[in-house]
Protein backbone atom coordinates (compact mmCIF):
# COMPACT_ATOMS: atom_id res chain seq x y z
CA UNK A 1 0.00 0.00 0.00
CA UNK A 2 2.31 2.95 -1.56
CA UNK A 3 2.00 6.23 0.71
CA UNK A 4 3.80 8.80 -1.66
CA UNK A 5 5.05 12.04 0.41
CA UNK A 6 5.44 14.60 -2.46
CA UNK A 7 6.96 18.09 -0.73
CA UNK A 8 8.30 21.16 -1.96
CA UNK A 9 12.33 21.54 -1.37
CA UNK A 10 12.90 23.32 1.65
CA UNK A 11 8.93 22.72 3.55
CA UNK A 12 10.62 20.04 5.97
CA UNK A 13 14.04 20.28 7.61
CA UNK A 14 16.62 18.30 6.04
CA UNK A 15 16.14 14.96 6.81
CA UNK A 16 12.47 14.98 8.23
CA UNK A 17 11.46 13.07 5.15
CA UNK A 18 12.11 9.77 6.78
CA UNK A 19 10.48 10.52 10.15
CA UNK A 20 7.95 11.76 8.08
CA UNK A 21 7.22 8.91 6.45
CA UNK A 22 7.80 6.43 9.56
CA UNK A 23 5.26 8.75 11.65
CA UNK A 24 2.64 9.09 9.07
CA UNK A 25 2.95 4.79 8.09
CA UNK A 26 2.72 4.56 11.59
CA UNK A 27 -0.66 6.15 11.49
CA UNK A 28 -2.05 4.68 8.56
CA UNK A 29 -1.50 1.11 10.31
CA UNK A 30 -3.23 2.86 13.47
CA UNK A 31 -6.18 4.32 12.16
CA UNK A 32 -6.75 0.49 10.36
CA UNK A 33 -5.84 -1.78 13.76
CA UNK A 34 -2.90 -3.39 12.13
CA UNK A 35 -0.10 -1.72 14.02
CA UNK A 36 2.52 -4.62 14.51
CA UNK A 37 0.76 -6.65 11.81
CA UNK A 38 3.59 -9.03 10.21
CA UNK A 39 1.55 -9.10 7.02
CA UNK A 40 0.74 -5.24 6.79
CA UNK A 41 3.35 -3.49 8.08
CA UNK A 42 5.94 -4.58 5.44
CA UNK A 43 3.49 -4.21 2.67
CA UNK A 44 2.85 -0.60 3.51
CA UNK A 45 5.41 1.63 1.45
CA UNK A 46 6.58 5.23 0.59
CA UNK A 47 8.59 6.96 -1.41
CA UNK A 48 9.22 10.86 -1.21
CA UNK A 49 8.86 12.92 -4.56
CA UNK A 50 11.17 16.41 -3.52
CA UNK A 51 10.45 19.27 -5.96
CA UNK A 52 12.37 22.40 -6.21
CA UNK A 53 11.03 25.35 -5.40
CA UNK A 54 8.84 26.97 -8.32
CA UNK A 55 7.26 23.52 -9.20
CA UNK A 56 4.67 23.53 -7.45
CA UNK A 57 1.33 24.69 -7.93
CA UNK A 58 -2.38 25.64 -6.18
CA UNK A 59 -4.57 27.32 -8.17
CA UNK A 60 -2.10 27.76 -10.83
CA UNK A 61 -0.07 29.45 -8.71
CA UNK A 62 2.90 29.09 -7.05
CA UNK A 63 2.91 27.44 -3.77
CA UNK A 64 5.41 25.85 -1.49
CA UNK A 65 3.04 22.68 0.24
CA UNK A 66 2.99 19.12 0.77
CA UNK A 67 0.87 16.17 -0.54
CA UNK A 68 0.42 12.87 0.78
CA UNK A 69 -1.69 10.21 -1.66
CA UNK A 70 -1.92 6.43 -0.70
CA UNK A 71 -2.88 3.88 -3.41
CA UNK A 72 -4.88 1.39 -1.19
CA UNK A 73 -7.33 -1.94 -1.83
CA UNK A 74 -10.74 -0.80 -1.91
CA UNK A 75 -11.59 -1.44 1.95
CA UNK A 76 -8.91 0.69 3.62
CA UNK A 77 -9.92 4.08 4.33
CA UNK A 78 -13.11 3.36 3.19
CA UNK A 79 -14.77 4.01 6.83
CA UNK A 80 -15.44 8.04 7.13
CA UNK A 81 -14.20 8.31 10.63
CA UNK A 82 -10.49 6.40 9.02
CA UNK A 83 -10.54 8.83 6.93
CA UNK A 84 -11.00 11.81 9.44
CA UNK A 85 -8.28 10.45 11.93
CA UNK A 86 -5.74 9.51 9.17
CA UNK A 87 -5.42 12.20 6.84
CA UNK A 88 -5.93 14.34 10.10
CA UNK A 89 -3.18 12.86 12.04
CA UNK A 90 -0.81 12.93 8.43
CA UNK A 91 -1.36 17.26 8.49
CA UNK A 92 -0.72 17.56 12.07
CA UNK A 93 2.67 15.38 11.12
CA UNK A 94 3.92 17.28 8.54
CA UNK A 95 2.52 20.76 10.23
CA UNK A 96 4.45 19.82 13.68
CA UNK A 97 7.60 18.41 11.68
CA UNK A 98 7.72 21.41 9.89
CA UNK A 99 8.02 23.55 13.15
CA UNK A 100 4.58 24.71 12.32
CA UNK A 101 5.97 26.63 9.01
CA UNK A 102 4.27 24.54 6.78
CA UNK A 103 1.08 26.34 6.78
CA UNK A 104 -2.05 23.23 6.90
CA UNK A 105 -3.87 24.59 4.16
CA UNK A 106 -1.11 23.98 2.11
CA UNK A 107 -1.08 20.12 3.02
CA UNK A 108 -3.22 18.40 0.84
CA UNK A 109 -3.85 14.46 0.66
CA UNK A 110 -6.13 12.10 -1.04
CA UNK A 111 -6.57 8.22 -1.44
CA UNK A 112 -6.74 6.06 -4.75
CA UNK A 113 -8.27 2.70 -4.25
CA UNK A 114 -6.82 -0.12 -6.44
CA UNK A 115 -9.11 -2.51 -8.59
CA UNK A 116 -9.50 -5.93 -6.44
CA UNK A 117 -7.46 -8.50 -7.56
CA UNK A 118 -4.55 -6.04 -8.53
CA UNK A 119 -3.21 -5.78 -5.11
CA UNK A 120 0.37 -7.48 -5.18
CA UNK A 121 1.62 -8.93 -1.43
CA UNK A 122 4.72 -11.05 -1.56
CA UNK A 123 4.58 -10.64 -5.75
CA UNK A 124 1.08 -12.25 -6.53
CA UNK A 125 -1.85 -10.59 -6.78
CA UNK A 126 -4.61 -10.98 -4.53
CA UNK A 127 -8.37 -10.16 -3.93
CA UNK A 128 -9.76 -8.23 -1.05
CA UNK A 129 -10.66 -11.57 0.19
CA UNK A 130 -7.65 -12.95 0.24
CA UNK A 131 -5.82 -9.72 1.39
CA UNK A 132 -7.94 -10.06 4.52
CA UNK A 133 -6.97 -14.02 5.03
CA UNK A 134 -3.58 -12.98 4.58
CA UNK A 135 -3.82 -9.97 7.17
CA UNK A 136 -5.80 -12.01 9.66
CA UNK A 137 -2.70 -14.54 9.82
CA UNK A 138 -0.63 -11.45 10.64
Amino acid sequence: MPITLTLTEGVLPEGQEAVAIAKITESFLKHHGMSGNTVMTPNVTAHVAMLPEGHTFAGGKLVKGAWVETKTPSFALADRSVQMSFFGEAVQILHDLSNGTLAKDHIWANGVHAVDGTWNINGSPLTNAEIGDAVSAG
